[in-house]
């Protein structure tokens, strides 16, 4: 079938053979194949500033600002990531945005902070720090791509698989169980109707629209959804037509010693999840993630989020859901999420064009991201196809690291009574079974000789 194949071929640029990294694709093509990639991100981004600004009680002028400001701070941050300046960007075609990781403790920070106060302000000169120092750390904690053989970077692809699966899950059913329509038939349906048209157009498209199926399937399921009343217009009569982003217009930043020990966990387990998501996506375009490639990209990571900061947004990190569509649908080109990052710029710039992507109902993104997150487990289980899983040791390694793991998936309040500062690495299942898979490793004695700073991209097959 058309979803499950792996072609690995090279472009051509000025009659010279390109790495399909590299490959800059006709203009038209590569438009859809940005907005296919923002329209697979879209609700992540635009999650967390909801949150906050409700928590704050922001107006619906300074939320919409707050929204506006995330999208565009991603586009630059992810610009910067697939593009690349000097030794900052992975040159991968890797999405970054607000990460959700973030959301809980900037709440925690939002409640300590005395009435009268910005909130924006500590939480903005935190986010400001702590990128500064993944940018400086990054070069020694990409160190850590040697630790990483087939049997932990199988377990850990596969578990960002498996750990995303309740996004789109709920999604599919709502983010309010006491709502009287959560989980409710029509819900379902439209998620099942989403979930298999995705699956049949993969199947059974060829050439471009079938590189684009996951859009085509997000778009007639919005037509479907629009009759039945389960599409939401209203973001329209509150978003401005332009908003051009300004330096710390939402809050100049202010400094807190908590605060900012907080933001700074956030953000060293984040560049934990980077680095996992950089080795997934390096399997998958068949360029592996060597450790110049990793620093690089968490030195982006660190850029955008300080540069997040700076225009009103927060943390920026690895979009996983993104790789899972790069699988999906073998479109390897960093440029065609480059143009996704001008996508999201110019949504950040006129909050009207955005609405008309938020007009596709949850529900509808559920059932198409089902199929995004099990393409990122697929890649994983191809990767443990590498390790020696006859070995009992390298059997054990795997299973710990996935128990471990999806502790946080299966019952998410299992960690309810642990420090704050705790649950921030414990509640990401991404997280515990990495730090799981890598000390089972290293417990169990399997070996692999050290990375080389500049790993030889993988062979081309026709």
């Amino acid at each position: 079938m058309a979803l499950f194949k792996a072609r690995r071929n090279r472009g051509t640029r000025n009659g010279h053979d390109v790495h399909p990294v590299d490959e800059v694709l006709p203009p038209g093509r590569m438009a859809a194949y940005g907005v296919q990639h923002v329209a697979a991100m879209y609700a992540g981004v635009v999650a967390p500033p909801l949150i906050v600004g409700e928590a704050i009680g922001l107006s619906p002028l300074d939320l919409t600002l707050l929204i506006g400001a995330s999208l565009f701070t991603a586009g630059l941050a992810t610009i910067l990531q697939a593009v690349g300046v000097w030794k900052i960007g992975a040159r991968l075609p890797f999405v970054n945005g607000v990460t959700f990781g973030s959301v809980a403790p900037i709440l925690a920070i939002v409640g300590q902070q005395a009435e009268g106060t910005n909130p924006l302000s500590v939480i903005y000169g935190s986010v400001l720090i702590a990128g500064v120092l993944a940018f400086f750390v990054a070069p020694y904690f990409s160190k850590m791509v040697r630790f990483f053989p087939p049997v932990v970077n199988g377990t850990v692809i596969t578990l960002i698989g498996l750990s995303l699966m309740p996004v789109g899950i709920g999604w599919i059913a709502g983010d309010d169980s006491s709502a009287p329509d959560y989980a409710s038939p029509a819900k379902i349906a439209l998620g099942a109707m989403t979930f298999v048209l995705v699956l049949l157009f993969n199947r059974f498209l060829t050439g471009f629209w079938n590189r684009i199926a996951l859009l085509i399937g997000l778009l007639v399921g919005t037509l479907v959804a629009w009759p039945a009343g389960l599409v939401d217009t209203s973001t329209f009569s509150q978003a401005p037509v332009f908003d051009l982003p300004l330096p710390f217009e939402l809050g100049t930043p202010t400094f807190s010693i908590t605060a900012t020990l907080s933001i700074c966990i956030v953000m060293l387990v984040a560049m934990m999840e980077s680095t996992a998501d950089m080795i997934a996506l390096g399997e998958i375009v068949d360029r592996p993630a060597d450790q110049r490639t990793i620093a690089a990209g968490l030195r982006a990571d660190g850029a955008g989020s300080a540069i997040s900061a700076v225009f009103g947004g927060f943390t920026c990190s690895a979009f996983a859901q993104n790789i899972g569509l790069v699988a999906l649908t073998r479109v390897k080109s960093r440029y065609v999420v480059a143009t996704g990052g001008v996508v999201l710029v110019l949504l950040g710039l006129f909050p009207m064009v955005g609405a008309v992507v938020s007009l596709v109902p949850q529900p509808v993104l559920g059932g198409a991201a089902l199929v995004l997150f099990g393409s990122v487990a697929v890649s994983g289980i191809r990767t443990l196809g590498k390790a020696d899983l006859g070995d009992p040791r390298t059997t054990l390694i795997v299973a710990g690291a996935l128990g471990v793991g999806l502790i946080p998936v299966v019952a998410p309040e299992f960690y309810e009574h642990f420090p704050a500062a705790l649950r921030t690495v414990l509640d990401s299942g991404i997280s515990t079974g990495c730090i799981a898979a890598l000390l089972l490793n290293l417990l169990f004695g399997s070996t692999r000789k050290p990375v080389p700073e500049h790993a030889p991209a993988a062979p081309a097959t026709d």
